[in-house]
């Protein structure tokens, strides 16, 4: 496996725990897949013991870097979302394809300095999902004359 097929991942599971490391066998539509951590070790994973999958540009993090709560960037396409999992944990973003169907759905963190830079998350770790609509266009009145 190359780099440039693996995705960094750390998956977290809805009883607190972690696993970090690549995968490259991930899809929405399956129920399980694979890690293989920094020591070679792989782990099947089952998306149904998730609260989410989050790809990561580093596996370590920034410790330093607090995330911030909201919308930062401007995005032209999908919808604002809101996740509050069933733990407390809350997360914003930014979802092109939101859906109650399936196990989940991907965001993209509001927080465009995290770490994160998208997120599987899985419907029965969450508490409340917030969709709102971006705007298609500008109303006639923010124009100016």
């Amino acid at each position: 496996m190359t780099e440039e097929t693996d995705n960094r991942v750390i998956a977290h599971f809805r009883d607190g725990s972690l696993v970090k490391g690549t995968t490259s066998d991930f899809f929405p539509t399956r129920k399980k897949f694979n890690i293989t951590d920094a020591g070679g070790k792989e782990h099947r994973v089952q998306i149904g013991a998730l609260k989410a999958i989050f790809f990561v540009r580093e596996l370590e993090g920034d410790p330093e870097h607090a995330e911030r709560k909201g919308f930062f960037h401007r995005q032209s396409r999908g919808k604002k979302v809101m996740v509050k999992f069933s733990d407390g944990e809350v997360i914003f973003g930014h979802t092109l394809s939101y859906s109650r169907r399936g196990q989940g759905f991907f965001m993209f963190p509001g927080d465009p300095d995290c770490n994160n830079t998208k997120v599987f998350v899985v419907h029965a770790a969450t508490e409340l999902v917030k969709v709102m609509d971006l705007p298609t266009a500008l109303s006639p009145n923010h124009y100016s004359h």
